[in-house]
């Protein structure tokens, strides 16, 4: 006779709305681009002019995408490795969801307003809180209350590094932003530096 496994409907219930919730602020990022409408009859140059004056909301639009996409990925190694629920990490998890669910607003703020000090200090702060909470939320979801029996120390430590580096890359976006706007956005490539730095030895 097979063992039966209990399923933890609440942990289930948690994971199901956040990965929703991601799934409509990567969609509303595509909303925050208007499209273009031009007279009836208008030339073809015209209509390339009036793509090439949205190239800043593209571009936004795919790194808000790549950024959004990088936080779910924290998320889902991050709850694969929970076994159980438990409601100390409620609150923390739906702070990171409100902060995920303003990043298109964030985002549009910065295309419409390209290298200009705040609207980057913005885009790169919510960044940044959205960091700082995805890394409570992975602590939580992959200590001792909630972890999944023999889960790999260093499968763990891997985890918990890439929540690290995620939020030292968007901090060193926001000291970029303040000094030099226009380059600010490409703090987040230092992610990679950073998560090198702290997974090594750990298990992907």
């Amino acid at each position: 006779m097979s063992a039966t496994i209990k399923t933890d409907h609440t942990l289930e219930r948690l994971v199901f709305f956040s990965d929703a919730v991601f799934a409509i602020a990567i969609t509303l990022l595509v909303l925050e681009i208007k499209v273009p409408v031009l007279p009836k009859g208008s030339p073809d140059q015209a209509y390339w002019q009036a793509l090439h004056l949205l190239a800043p909301s593209f571009a936004s639009y795919f790194i808000s995408f790549a950024v959004v996409g990088i936080f779910w990925i924290a998320h889902h190694r991050a709850f694969a490795l929970a076994g159980r629920y438990n409601g100390r990490v409620l609150g923390w998890n739906m702070g990171l969801l409100g902060v995920i669910a303003f990043m298109p607003f964030a985002s549009a703020f910065d295309a419409q307003n390209l290298n200009q000090r705040v609207p980057s200090l913005v885009y790169c702060g919510v960044l940044l809180v959205a960091g700082l909470l995805n890394i409570a939320v992975v602590h939580i979801a992959t200590g001792p209350s909630m972890l999944v029996e023999n889960a790999d120390p260093a499968r763990i430590r891997y985890v918990r590094g890439r929540s690290v580096a995620v939020a030292l890359g968007a901090a060193t976006a926001l000291i970029l932003s303040w000094y030099t706007p226009e380059w600010g956005q490409l703090g987040m490539l230092t992610i990679i530096v950073w998560r090198r730095l702290l997974t090594r030895g750990a298990k992907a």
